[in-house]
């Protein structure tokens, strides 16, 4: 028998049943959603199709640039529940600076339609100003996130009531936007297609901001005092990390990537009201705790956030192809982030 042989088999051996019985609870949420989708493709065979899967990757895409931001909320051992508010007012500013000139009921005829760049740029900056606010509240008076992002939330839904109000709006959907904006967005051609399948412009522009998020939560000094301050703030604090400048500067990210779902989120749906981004916030805590984000701080991966975002969409997208009841979706998404959070504080006091 060889060396390599021999050294296989002592690493076998060395596995037990109860590492083994620890490595399926602790990944049992997915292994639950992968039997459910597995159930559903067997069943139906459309769930398998082209058009079915570019759906399914295209929510994804659509959903995770607003995880990406949280995800940094959550490795500070906080979250952030305004997320789903700075989505929608981002999205309604975005429509409205972007409608069509010819548009029925134009909000800001006196503006036309702005370039594309500088509305990005305005949304984005945006999502970072209500972000910055959430992390001065919590870096300067030691507030939690919870309680701070609460009240924003709340004044973030004010703000928006009354702007969908303003112009010659007067409450109603902001849509008509310019085609100039939903082909930049939803593309028409696409960037990229295979035969008549054709792939959502945003889908591309989330992999790229994946890619980014990646380098900046790797291979940057701000990533690494992230990382650092989540998972011991005293030490980090010690060890020469700003902590008041880099909670702000996790939660402006934060920000900056809900600005930028806005700006996705109103080309995607073309007719955005003051609902539009509700409860996003629950989507991306239950696809981030899913992907390994520990609420216990300083843990996480943007992989894994990936495959949450993707997983949680996936369940989704198969239930209602099995004739489940859409209204039991938000029992469905509790019961996920409670089940997830659980086997997180599990994995939690099993290392202490």
């Amino acid at each position: 028998m060889s060396n390599s042989t021999k050294e296989l088999a002592l690493k076998t051996k060395s596995i037990t049943p109860k590492q083994v019985g620890n490595a399926l609870l602790n990944n049992a949420l997915i292994i639950i959603m992968l039997l459910v989708a597995a159930y559903v493709a067997v069943t139906q065979p459309s769930f398998l199709a082209p058009n079915s899967l570019i759906n399914l990757l295209s929510l994804t895409a659509a959903y995770l640039p607003v995880a990406l931001g949280i995800a940094g909320c959550i490795v500070l051992t906080g979250t952030d529940l305004s997320a789903g508010r700075a989505v929608g007012i981002t999205a309604c500013v975005a429509a409205s600076l972007l409608q069509a000139t010819d548009a029925a009921n134009k909000m800001w005829p006196g503006i036309g339609t702005l370039p594309i760049p500088l509305v990005i740029l305005i949304v984005v900056a945006i999502g970072a100003a209500i972000g910055a606010f959430n992390g001065f509240f919590v870096a300067k008076f030691k507030l939690h996130p919870f309680i701070v992002t609460l009240a924003t939330q709340l004044i973030l839904y004010t703000i928006l009531l009354l702007y969908v109000q303003q112009g010659n709006n007067k409450g109603m959907a902001i849509s008509g936007l310019s085609a100039e904006y939903r082909n930049f967005v939803v593309g028409n051609p696409p960037i990229l297609s295979f035969g008549s399948i054709q792939i959502p412009n945003y889908v591309i522009y989330a992999v790229l901001l994946t890619i980014l998020m990646w380098f900046i939560w790797n291979k940057t000094t701000f990533g690494k005092n992230m990382f650092a301050l989540g998972a011991n703030e005293e030490a980090a604090r010690v060890s020469g990390v700003n902590v008041f400048a880099t909670t702000i500067a996790v939660f402006a990210l934060a920000g900056a990537m809900y600005g930028w779902a806005g700006f996705v989120e109103s080309a995607r749906i073309a007719s955005n009201t003051a609902n539009t981004g509700v409860n996003y916030e629950l989507d991306a805590i239950a696809a981030c705790v899913i992907g390994g984000v520990s609420f216990v701080g300083g843990i996480g991966k943007i992989s894994g956030i990936v495959i949450g975002v993707i997983m949680l969409r996936l369940i989704f997208v198969a239930l209602p192809l099995v004739g489940m009841d859409q209204n039991l979706q938000y029992a469905i998404k509790g019961g996920i982030i409670l089940f997830a959070c659980a086997l997180d504080m599990r994995k939690y006091l099993v290392k202490k």
